[in-house]
């Protein structure tokens, strides 16, 4: 609770001085209480026991008895060489009704932050559907976008298009080879494309990737067809216009499907930038001289050029290779290229990627040092299985989004219709795409990024208290109570709240409020969506405790106290939810 942090400093000083303390480094040691039923600030006492010759509760216990209390702190204790701090009810709730506690714009409409942040995700290649494989990065790349709009910071989220890689290459190749009916004999033995998606490109031409990768592993046919694959990517790598015109030709409505399924989620883009961009304005070219001037330059037999990033510190493989003896770029080189025109978009750079790309990020952050740029931040992300297990487009055996996301409303429709039999079809189906899609991404977001996990319906569709319905439904509880309150014509918007009497529900709302924006703050600045997502959960249990015991309407009467913060806590709840990209509904 970084609030009470200057009221803390001011009673720790003198009682540390007192005793012989001196200095201020212990400001940076004082950090939210491991244990809520400590306190809300903690300072550890073991750093003075061997300058004071004493244990560091004896010392946690004399600095109690030194320190008042006051009208912002009324409960010290000391506990295990921890001196505990604990914020007074009455002042927590007269400084959260006063509205203290406020976040940002989950849309960035208005962004008052002093950072511009290029957060890059997603970019998966554009060769077949969204499938559930890639939705961690997207996930957790919008969610990271809205979190930092909330926290008030200029953001710009990226979609690096793939546009000129063999992904693509193979197919454009197989649009221009294979006819229809050859692409169904080829893939007899998969099931066709589902009739719900007939009409969805992306749906429909990943058969064409697949059926080239049928054919690439016939030994008759290998040959041949990677021969003209290879010449393809030749080609784009050397900025050859009439293939990469192809190449969107072939990837193009394949992306825009992809988009289609990410829109759903209620991912959107506000840039897309071509891989090709690069080699055809000649960035790649200037990068790859730059590079062959630095003193780690090599050349291989080949006549192939790397730099032997191993004389920077880098283990494992340190051979970083950026121009093929042709001539022409590697995705590496244009990786590279792509960095630095980012950095003139904004101020600080944050890439979303999987684990496997620890060492070509590594890589790439070592070679802009070297050409005097600053490493860009990573969220490195482990990945989601399913029960099934691993999802791969290229072998067919995967669970595409879009499949998902129709099962997750089926589901949450079913919940809803056995909930509220009295709902109209139209309104369970609304309200079962809203908490289907909503439970999907709170399911992966709650997780942290280092974590992989499995994906299970029972727990992303659960409406107990550790999941997006939960959190929905505690918000439609605030919408519910504020309808009714306006129903009331005695509502005054001048009342004297009532401070003497805080309930410990209402108190334990109080503190989850007041600690609200640190947790944002801390999940921005560790690139960790997690920590918010349980401050959202945190936020709604204390609600609903604080809904239980605090009635705000009684008898025919508005307890204005108690509505005060329900309505701080349903501002907070709804733009939490925006923050994560849950459905804010009114009614469930």
């Amino acid at each position: 609770m970084e609030i009470l942090r200057p009221f803390v400093e001011q009673l720790v000083e003198p009682a540390l001085a007192e005793l012989g303390v001196v200095g201020d480094h212990w400001r940076n040691m004082i950090a939210p209480s491991r244990e809520k039923s400590m306190g809300d600030l903690s300072l550890p006492c073991f750093a003075f026991a061997k300058q004071l010759g004493m244990a560091p509760d004896v010392v946690a216990e004399e600095l109690q008895s030194r320190i008042p209390q006051t009208n912002e702190i009324t409960d010290i204790n000391s506990t295990s060489g921890y001196l505990n701090f604990k914020s007074s009810p009455s002042w927590l709730a007269e400084y959260v009704i006063a509205g203290n506690v406020r976040v940002g714009d989950a849309e960035g409409r208005n962004p008052t932050g002093s950072k511009s942040v290029l957060i890059e995700h997603t970019s998966a290649n554009p060769n077949g559907p969204f499938h559930v494989g890639r939705a961690r990065n997207a996930i957790l790349g919008d969610t990271l976008v809205r979190l930092h709009r909330l926290h008030g910071n200029e953001v710009c989220a990226e979609y690096y298009v793939d546009d000129m890689g063999k992904q693509v290459a193979v197919l454009a190749w197989a649009l221009a080879n294979l006819s229809t009916e050859e692409v169904n004999v080829i893939l007899t033995n998969r099931e066709p494309v589902n009739p719900t998606w007939e009409n969805k490109p992306d749906h429909d031409r990943v058969r064409w990737y697949q059926a080239a990768q049928v054919l690439r592993n016939d030994e008759a046919k290998k040959p041949d067809i990677e021969k003209a694959i290879s010449a393809m990517v030749h080609a784009s790598e050397n900025g050859d216009n009439t293939v990469l015109e192809s190449f969107q030709n072939a990837y193009q409505p394949v992306l825009d499907g992809m988009l289609e399924t990410l829109a759903r989620l209620r991912i959107n883009f506000d840039q897309f930038t071509k891989e090709s961009l690069f080699v055809t304005n000649g960035d790649v070219g200037e990068i790859m001289q730059k590079l062959a001037s630095l003193e780690i330059h090599g050349v291989a037999e080949n006549g192939a050029e790397y730099l032997d990033l191993g004389a920077r510190g880098l283990k494992g493989k340190t051979e970083f290779f950026y121009r093929r003896g042709d001539g022409s770029s590697l995705y590496a080189t244009r990786d590279i290229a792509y960095h630095i025109w980012k950095f003139t978009q904004c101020e600080n750079l944050i890439n979303i990627l999987g684990e496997d790309h620890k060492l070509q990020s590594k890589q790439v952050s070592l070679t802009l040092n070297e050409l005097g740029f600053k490493s860009p931040e990573v969220l490195f992300y482990s990945f989601i299985k399913l029960p099934e297990g691993k999802m791969s487009t290229r072998q067919g055996n995967v669970v595409f989004m879009d499949d998902l996301l129709e099962e997750a409303k089926s589901q949450a429709s079913s919940v809803v219709r056995e909930i509220r039999p009295d709902y109209s079809d139209e309104q369970v189906a609304q309200i079962g795409e809203a908490v289907g899609t909503s439970a999907v991404r709170f399911n992966i977001i709650k997780v942290s990024p280092d974590k992989g996990f499995t994906f299970r319906w029972e727990e992303a569709l659960s409406f107990d208290s550790d999941s997006a319905p939960f959190i929905m439904y505690s918000h439609t509880r605030c919408c519910s109570i504020a309808e009714k309150c306006r129903a009331i014509d005695n509502l005054d918007d001048t009342v004297d709240y009532d401070y003497t009497e805080i309930p410990g529900s209402m108190y334990e709302l109080l503190r989850v409020i007041a600690c609200h924006n640190d947790l944002l703050a801390r999940a921005v600045g560790q690139n960790r969506p997690n920590l918010f997502a349980n401050q959202l959960l945190s936020l709604a249990n204390a609600y609903n405790g604080f809904y239980r015991d605090c009635k705000v309407i009684q008898n025919g009467a508005i307890n204005q106290t108690y509505f005060a913060v329900s309505q701080v806590a349903s501002s907070l709840l709804k733009s939490g939810m925006e923050g994560l990209g849950i459905v804010p509904l009114s009614q469930m």
